[in-house]
């Protein structure tokens, strides 16, 4: 295997060196950059991304990714096409050999996840968010809640996934599946072409420096 060069062609003994000085120069940037790092990562994937091989050892990396340049909370949001294979994939995601406690929720969970890594399987935002609004009129009609005291908080207290990401990456498509729609108003969106099999350290680096590099502006 040789990479084209103008006139000659490199080894792959010098074209892997270069990818590692690319990795490295990655890295660094992102280690002496300013900008604080994103405290809270989510990361959109699919049900056929988990069916590729190496696909779990892929996110485990990922966890190790991300809690070693400067995250606190890593959220997973699969999305779901076939409702038979979510019991599967909740079995799996269990598994996973993570570096911090893990919260497992999937389309019929209603209990808030309040844990480091956090994923969610096949729970829109919108059905979040429509439950949360249903617990809020139950309250209400039963005289336990005041109309007039209803805010962003109230909302948000009652949501499974209640945390707002700094930085949500979608990989594979430019294009935002139904999930987090409440908590992802004001996060940082990155899109990648880059399939979630074929997803390394450096394309989470980019993310990152690319995240270290807007000004966030919440909403102004």
């Amino acid at each position: 295997m040789f990479a084209p060069c103008p006139g000659r062609f490199l080894p792959i003994d010098r074209v892997l060196s270069t990818v590692g000085l690319y990795d490295t120069y990655l890295a660094i940037r992102h280690r002496i950059h300013e900008a604080d790092p994103p405290g809270h990562v989510a990361v959109v994937i699919t049900e056929r991304d988990l069916l590729e091989q190496g696909a779990y050892d892929t996110l485990e990396r990922f966890f190790g990714w991300a809690f070693g340049r400067g995250a606190d909370r890593v959220t997973v949001l699969v999305s779901v096409l076939d409702a038979a294979v979510v019991e599967t994939l909740e079995r799996e995601l269990r598994r996973v050999d993570a570096p911090r406690p893990v919260a497992v929720r999937g389309p019929g969970d209603t209990e808030r996840a309040d844990a480091p890594i956090q994923v969610s399987i096949g729970l829109g935002g919108k059905r979040e968010f429509a439950e949360a609004v249903r617990e809020i009129a139950d309250d209400v009609a039963t005289g336990d809640l005041d109309p007039d005291a209803i805010d962003e908080a109230t909302i948000s207290e009652r949501l499974v996934f209640p945390d707002e990401p700094d930085l949500l990456i979608k990989t594979g498509a430019e294009r935002l599946s139904d999930f987090a729609i409440w908590q992802s108003v004001y996060s940082e969106l990155y899109f990648t072409d880059v399939n979630w099999r074929d997803f390394r350290e450096r394309d989470y680096l980019r993310a990152v420096l690319d995240y270290q590099n807007r000004k966030r502006r919440f909403g102004t």
